[in-house]
Order: C-alpha cells, then structure tokens, then sequence
C-alpha cells in the first residue's frame, strides 16, 4: 500500500513538471510537434504501449496496466472495470525537442466513431500489430479509415514479441497479403536471447532490438518490473557473440534496408558510392539516411516497421525516437483554413465534444491556423452563430491544465462553447463579419447498425430522457435516436455500443428508463430497373404569396465502386457535370443557396422508404436542372426535391433489403467444433474456412474481391527463426490442430446479437470469438419476407 502511494506522489509530480513545461510554451514550435495516434485491432497493445511511452518520458514514474485498471488513459469506471478502450483520451508527451500529442483510440468496432474523428486531427499514425496474430480485421478498418482522411505519415509496430507464437515474418507477410501497403521495410530486428542456443530451444521472449539504421543493438535487463531500462547499448558485432546466428541475417538486413532506399533516392545512392570503406554498407551513417527515410515515408514509398514489446518496455525508445524523426508535422501539413478567411486567422476543428459535471461542455479541437486566445472570438460556420470562449485547457488524459493560448498545430480543449459539435469549424471574426461560408474537412458518423427502445420509467422522466440522449448524441454522434410508432428508438453502432450507452444515459446523465429488445437496423436500396428521369412543376403558396420552382432529377442505383457518402446513409448527389456534391450541413454551406436547399428536399425521402419505412442507401441522385421563380423562396426548391423523389421512389417499387452482416472468427477445441459449425449454419451463417493456425486471416472477409497479396520482391523478409516461438509453434502443428481449430464465418448480425452465451453453452465455455463488420448484404426472398414481417410491412 505506501509503494502504491508513494508512486502516485511521484507520478503527481512528474505530471505538475510536465505540465509546468508545456505551459512555458515547449510546444509552441509546431515544426516540433507531432499529432499523433495510436490505432490497431482490439488486445493489440495500444493502452500499454501508451503507458510506456509515457513512462519512457517521465510522465508516470511507474506505469500503469489494463489488467489492474491503473492506466493514465482508460479512466472510464467501464473502461477499467471491461479492460477495454471506449473513448480516445489525448494527452501530450514531452519527449527530447519533440512534442508528441498522443491519442489512444479504441480498437472495438462498436466504438469508431473515436478512431473515425481521430483519424481527421493527426498528421501521423502508429498502427500496432500482435505478433501473434498479425493484420487483424480491425487493422484493415483503421487503415482505411486512415486512408479516408488522407492521414500523411505513417508506421507500423509489431508488438508483443515476447508471446509464444509470435512470429515477425509471418506478421509482415500478412502486411503485404492484406495489401496494407507495398514496401513495408523493417527498420528494427528482435533480439530474442543474446545467448545463440535460445534460438535452437524456440523459447519464447525478447532480450532486446538492434536499430538497423543507426546500427545500434539494445539490450534491457529482465527484472521485477519488467526490463524497464536499455542496459546496454553499442554496436551489434560488440554485443552478439562471432557465431551468434542473428549477425548475418542483421548484416543482410541493413545490406537490403540501404539497398531499397537507394533505388528510390537517387541522392543517397550517390552518397553510399561515394563512400570510401571496405563494408560501405556498415560506414554509411544514419545522419545521411534519415533524411531520405523521412522523405520517403512522406511520400508512402516505404512503410517503416520497427518491432519490440510493450509490456517490456522493449523497443519504446526507440520507436518514439522515429516518431520524431519520421512522422509529420503541422508545418509540413501547412494551414488549412477556410478560404474565406484572412491569412493568419484562426480556423479549427471541434474533432470531439465531452461532458463533465464540474466543467461542463468540453469541446476538444486541433488548431488547422493562426493561434486561439481566451480573447478570440469565434465563429460556427456549420450553425452560424458566435461562440465565446472560456477557458483554454491541454488534456492530460483524464485531467486538464489551463494554458493561456493554443497556437497553430496544436491539439487542447475549449470550454464554454454552446452550440458546437464534432466536426464543425471554428474560425475567428471581427465584430462586422458575421457569416463566414466555408469550413475545413468535416468529420461523418458511421452508420448505426443496432437499435434498441428506451421507456421511461414514469411520465416525469420522458423529458430527462430526451435530454440525456440530445446530450449524449452530442458527445458521440454514432448514437442517433428517433421517435417511431410512439417509442423512442436509439441506435448505435452495436451490443456493446449500446451496453455502454445505457450506462452513460443512467450515471453521467441521471436518466431513469428500460431498455428495450435489441433489434439491427435494415435497409432499402433502389430497384435494378436502371435510370429513372423525371421532372415536377411546383406551384404552391408560401405565407401567403406565391412560389413557383422547376426540378428535373434523375435516379439510380450506385454502379460498382461508387462510394456513398457516410454523411447522407451511403447516398451519392451529383451535379449535372457528374460532380459529386456534398451533403452535410457544414460542407453543403459552401454551395449556392439553391442547390443547397435542393440537397436539404432530398434527405426526407430517401429516410423512409414509401413500402417498408426503412432507411434509403446505395442510390445515387443527379440534379439535372433547376429553376426558381423570381421572388420565390429557396425552400420552395426543398419541398418540390422532396416530392419529385418521393414520386420517383413510389413509382419504381420497392428495392431489395439490405442486412448488416459480420465477419466472425471463432477459436474452436476439436472436440466441439462441430457443435460450434451447426450452431452457425442454423442461424444464417455462412462457414468460410477452417484454419489449424490460430493467427486472424482478416482477408478471408467475404463480401471483398480476391485480390493477390503485394510481392516480395526487393524487400527483406526476416527468416521465420528470429523470433524463434514462431518456429516451436510451426514444429508442434501437428499436436495443436488436433487441439485447437479457427472457423471463420458470415453470418446476418441479428441471428449474433446472443452469440456469446449461445457459444458459451455449445462449446462448454472452452471458445472464443471476434467480429467485424462486414457491411450491408442484399438478401433473399425469403428472408426479405421475414424482415417485412418483423417490421410489420407483410
């Protein structure tokens, strides 16, 4: 009990110098800044590598863990009691002349919404995989989420080499089989044991890295707390022994690492002919490396990839050390402003709303130009309304300090703002410039794919629950909630989204209420009768005066590799060029009053199907041409959009129902698997493969085209012996198939919603499973009868 305490004081201490630190303005250089998050799969070890990053800067003097609930960033009571990450928690890392805004997201699907606004606010990324598992499902969602956003810089950790079965091969091989990207190149090696017979045993564990660009070897001591500090550090030949079977495969690892950046830096090639030495390969220094890697990874010609353990605190040094040297900063973003602003104005990003009970509305931004004061005024492109600000704080987690300014490239928190929420921009206005029409890149919400009714528990608590839920809808906009057939209906973005719902509705906002049957949430696409083209004449008073406007559109299904827009239910609008427009309150701002209004008709219709009430997706609608009378109202344009599309929709007939589906793995004991099999064919599902190897193949998802895996050629592949567990795991194949198999599934989300106990009493408690989303499927007849009748349309 007093070493706990006494640790808490010491990490009390450490924070108050930190924070003291950030406060004289250590990161008001934004060349020095790096924005920053962490993304991977869930169990992939983000919380703990975050825990040793900020250990390794002195932020704690002992690290917290998942298991005991002690982490700096997973302070929710639901995060410590589930061990999971729920929300993205910020907080800024001081670490040699850089300053690292670090954000922890959560690896569960249910939850991204967190990883998607995340994703918006950083320039650059650390994506962790399991050594064990490599390229999960998620992995392959936060990178397109990556690749959404346009995230400029990023690199991959291979963590938790100390696991049996951790394989660093097999781990970037499933990089290139995912196509995550086509030069992945790996910058750090393991040491699994300094002494050379480990690697004839295949024990499990990691001693140490070697540093393949500045040619240093790392070895940290095992101890009580875990190897917490770089014994010993110096070049490979002095620290491995002449017959240790590691030094060639390092040699050639270099060897092949300078080989590939010289073929895509012309310079550097120069640079490593010019070299006067007798093993050029060793002599070349890092100081005239790194630049070309920073170029480089700029670029996305080459995908860093260093490896190492968290929980060990293996390899953390250094990957912070590349962190700094690699990723990028807000100057090599540049401002990115409204163009309606002044240069020099403030412009920022609400990227996340919180609330506090003490505090109250906390709004979390990213400084995209100019510096933001107590003093400055602000302005809301999306509701166009003013906004004062109150306090300026920087987020340690769950704690925050009061800084004076934020300036450019900074990510800190707002109080006092009203009426703001996740992705609207903020731009500074004089008193005589009140409307400012255009915004930086918005932030849209997943999809929700579950739905569950909420009934108050007396009639005083219906307006306490209304709200709680407009609160919480706020500080997450994935949850949406509705009023259908008199019952109030939220959605979300799954079970565990929705348990996590209750329980904020009930403790942060003090509503009393049941929840109701959970139930996933279908939808209707448009028939395949090709394009339909129509026009409307509408004609009709306004208050009293007249208002005339003409529409044409023409309607149609989305062709293949067409992408919906996330913010409009995965609907598109075009232009009559074919230009894609936008829809959401905050971009369609930018466009001519008249289109806008168009484009507000719109929504209507395509929420309700005229046959089964269900959401619209996957239709594409095209504003062939328009006209408004003169001195009508633009709205009048709105209401006869929404008409003629009503119109169209009613008379092309009902479209196919779209399920959601999930992707589902399963690791399975022999003796049960056939229990575990039938379970799944009786409730829809759909068996895709049986695996005797237990690592995730993410790309068996159905519903995706075979694609080949990116080659090999020109990079280096370590051989599967430098992480020898990998190779014990190999040898004894035979015994654990016998043991243990992996089933890989689809099956419709609504037949899953109890697959934890149904799967608990089939396999005797001894399986486990994972999903992911694997999007909306059309399905047959059959079932498209029953989903009618469920909802009452049959």
């Amino acid at each position: 009990m007093h070493k706990i305490t006494r640790h808490r004081v010491i990490n009390r201490i450490l924070y108050c110098r930190t924070s003291f630190l950030f406060r004289r303005g250590i990161h008001s250089d934004a060349a020095n800044i790096r924005n920053i998050a962490l993304m991977a799969h869930i169990d992939s070890g983000k919380t703990t590598l975050t825990e040793s990053i900020l250990h390794a800067s002195e932020y704690v003097a002992s690290p917290g863990s998942v298991d005991t609930g002690s982490t700096t960033t997973d302070f929710l009571p639901a995060e410590r009691e589930r061990g999971i990450t729920i929300q993205s928690a910020s907080i800024p890392v001081h670490w040699k002349h850089w300053t690292f805004n670090l954000i922890d997201t959560p690896g569960h699907a249910d939850f991204g919404m967190e990883v998607e606004s995340a994703s918006r606010v950083v320039d650059g990324a650390i994506v962790l995989l399991d050594g064990v598992e490599g390229v999960e499902a998620q992995t392959k969602g936060v990178w397109s989420q990556l690749n959404r956003h346009k995230v400029p810089t990023r690199m991959l950790f291979v963590n938790k080499l100390d696991r049996a079965g951790a394989s660093l091969r097999e781990s970037l091989l499933s990089v290139l089989s995912n196509q995550l990207h086509p030069r992945p190149v790996l910058l750090s090696l393991p040491v699994a044991s300094f002494d050379k017979d480990a690697y004839q045993s295949g024990q499990p564990g990691i001693e140490g890295i070697v540093d393949l660009v500045k040619w240093q070897a790392f070895k940290w001591e095992s101890s009580d707390g875990g190897g917490e500090n770089a014994v010993k550090q110096d070049q490979p030949e002095n620290m491995l022994l002449n017959d240790h079977p590691l030094l060639p495969a390092l040699k050639q690892a270099r060897t092949e690492l300078i080989d590939l950046l010289s073929i895509h830096s012309p310079q550097l090639m120069d640079d490593f002919l010019s070299l006067d030495a007798p093993d050029p390969y060793s002599a070349l220094p890092a100081t005239q490396i790194l630049p070309h890697l920073r170029d480089l990874t700029a670029r996305k010609e080459i995908l860093p990839v260093f490896c190492g353990s968290a929980l060990q605190h293996i390899g953390t040094k250094t990957l912070m050390d590349y962190v700094g040297e690699l990723l990028a900063s807000p100057v090599d973003i540049g401002e990115e402003s409204p163009t309606t602003t002044k240069p020099g104005a403030v412009s920022i990003l609400a990227w996340k709303v919180g609330w506090d009970r003490q505090k109250g509305w906390m709004t979390f931004v990213r400084v995209y130009g100019g510096t933001l004061t107590r003093s400055t005024m602000l302005y809301n492109t999306a509701t166009q309304q003013k906004e004062r600000v109150s306090k300026l704080l920087l987020c340690y987690a769950s704690e925050q300090k009061e800084v004076d300014s934020l300036p450019f490239g900074s990510v800190g928190v707002i109080l006092g703002l009203k009426h703001t929420r996740t992705g609207d921009t903020l731009v500074s206005v004089n008193n005589n410039n009140h409307s400012v029409g255009s915004s930086v890149r918005s932030i849209s919400a997943p999809p929700a794919t579950i739905s569950a009714s909420i009934v108050s528990q007396s009639q005083s608590d219906i307006q306490v629950v209304h709200n709680a839920l407009n609160s919480l809808t706020r500080t997450d906009p994935s949850v949406r909630w509705t009023e259908e057939d008199g019952q109030t209906l939220v959605h979300g973005l799954g079970a565990l989204h929705l348990e996590i719902v209750e329980g904020r509705l009930r403790d942060e906002f003090g509503a009393h209420f049941s929840l109701g049957r959970r139930r996933v949430n279908y939808k209707e696409t448009f028939p395949a009768i090709g394009e339909v083209s129509d026009s409307l004449n509408w004609d009709k008073d306004i208050l009293g005066k007249p208002a005339r406007a003409t529409i044409e559109i023409l309607v149609r299904r989305l062709e293949a590799g067409e992408q919906g827009d996330p913010a409009f239910g995965g609907n598109l609008v075009l232009d009559a060029t074919g230009k894609h427009l936008p829809t959401s309150s905050s971009e369609s701002s930018k466009l001519p009053i008249e289109v806008a209004t168009i484009i507000q008709g719109l929504h209507g219709p395509l929420s309700a199907s005229p046959f089964s009430s269900l959401p619209m997706t996957s239709i594409c609608v095209v504003i062939k041409d328009f006209s408004l009378a003169p001195g009508s109202p633009p709205a009048a344009l709105a209401s006869a959009s929404s008409l003629l599309l009503r119109q169209i929709l009613k008379n092309a007939g009902a479209g196919d129902i779209l399920e959601p589906f999930i992707n589902v793995k399963v690791d399975v004991p022999e003796n049960v698997m056939g229990k575990v099999v039938k379970d799944l064919s009786e409730n829809g599902g759909e068996v895709q493969d049986m695996l005797t190897d237990s690592r995730s193949l993410s790309s068996i998802a159905v519903g995706d085209q075979a694609v080949a895996p990116f080659s090999t050629d020109g990079l280096y592949i370590p051989p599967a012996w430098v992480t020898p567990s990998a190779m014990t795991s190999t040898a004894e194949e035979g015994i654990s198939s016998r043991q243990k198999r992996s089933v890989h599934a689809l099956a419709p989300l609504s037949k899953m919603l109890d697959y934890q106990s149904r799967l608990r009493a089939v396999s005797g408690g001894q399986a486990t499973f994972e999903m992911s989303s694997a999007g909306y499927m059309e399905v047959n007849s059959a079932r498209k009868l029953e989903i009618l009748q469920e909802l009452g349309r049959a």
